[in-house]
């Protein structure tokens, strides 16, 4: 792993120690994408993940050239400032031939969430780690989801689709949404021959428990980069994609070989539709809340965006904010 080059760590801020309690000396390493438009998702994942623990977190936030110097402005400018981070940033060559624009899918290819396969570039030296998606709050504490137990031989724990919390509270017989054949098109041969059932359970990438150790022994990231070429090359993913252009290979690569985190540790569609779907007392219960879909928090319209907007901090710079109704409505009078 050491020869791949391209992931450069640009700081390192040192925390004051934090107290040891209960035998919490073990470092979390927490990995989250911290893009440009999307930043202030990002500082209030963070922000509540450090509020809610008593243990030691290390966040690598991984970015963009040109982004760093605006995050570390607005960590050094708010109560953020005492947290431990290192900001790396994600060569955008890594994904030359291994991914495509798709016109049918009308948004363009965003490098950074494919940082996710890269885990053991961005953080070199642990044996575990977790990862986030940006439009995310944790409101329980990291460390219950950083001990999730793997089974031998997994590289990965993730939240299925069929099984979790959420979706039994959202969509019942949703049908393609969450099995393998909503992401992968069965009618190549190249997906055949895998022998994969296609009624698989799905699971969602966008939080997740990583051991590094056997992620490197299997070769994971080769493995992912593997199926994003022959997708270039043979058009491998369903062309109604349920979801990002993350989690095809991700469900090839960890077919039937990954284990499981807790369901109230990704409830997630908080951001599918605008309406509230979930009961407040539900919300609150949440370990940790995701606004997968179109309605993010900071944008116009999310259920619950005043739960994920306790958490958020006002960017200092003033580039980043918050989208809401009722300034619209103000702005117009």
């Amino acid at each position: 792993e050491s020869g791949i080059v391209g992931f450069q760590p640009i700081d390192f801020v040192p925390n004051v120690p934090r107290q040891a309690v209960d035998g919490r000396r073990e470092e979390i390493p927490v990995v989250i994408a911290a893009s440009e438009d999307r930043l202030g998702g990002a500082i209030a994942a963070i922000n509540s993940i450090q509020h809610n623990t008593r243990s030691s977190v290390m966040f690598y936030i991984v970015t963009l050239n040109g982004t760093a110097d605006h995050l570390r402005s607005w960590l050094s400018s708010s109560t953020l400032k005492t947290i431990r981070y290192k900001i790396v940033n994600f060569d955008t060559k890594r994904l030359e031939g291994k991914v495509k624009e798709d016109p049918d899918q009308g948004e363009s290819i965003k490098p950074l969430t494919f940082a996710r396969f890269y885990l053991p570039v961005l953080v070199p030296s642990a044996k575990k780690a977790i990862y986030v998606d940006d439009d995310v709050i944790v409101q329980g504490d990291i460390l219950a989801l950083y001990n999730t137990p793997l089974k031998p031989g997994h590289a990965a724990a993730f939240s299925e689709d069929c099984d979790s919390a959420s979706t039994k509270a959202v969509i019942r017989g949703a049908g393609n949404q969450y099995n393998y054949i909503g992401y992968l098109d069965y009618k190549k041969e190249r997906i055949r021959k895998l022998s994969m059932k296609a009624s698989t359970c799905s699971f969602n990438p966008g939080v997740f428990v990583a051991n590094l150790t056997e992620w490197k022994k299997q070769n994971i990231t080769n493995q992912l980069e593997k199926w994003m070429k022959l997708n270039v090359e043979e058009g491998l993913y369903s062309r109604t994609l349920a979801g990002s252009t993350t989690t095809p290979p991700l469900l090839i690569v960890f077919y039937q070989q990954h284990s499981t985190i807790d369901p109230m540790w990704n409830v997630r569609h908080l951001g599918s539709s605008a309406g509230k779907r979930y009961s407040p007392q539900f919300v609150k219960a949440a370990k940790l809340l995701h606004w997968n879909g179109h309605f993010k928090p900071w944008g116009r319209t999310a259920s619950y965006s005043d739960v994920w907007e306790k958490w958020y901090i006002p960017d200092p710079t003033g580039k980043f904010s918050l989208i809401r109704r009722h300034m619209e409505i103000s702005n117009v009078k």
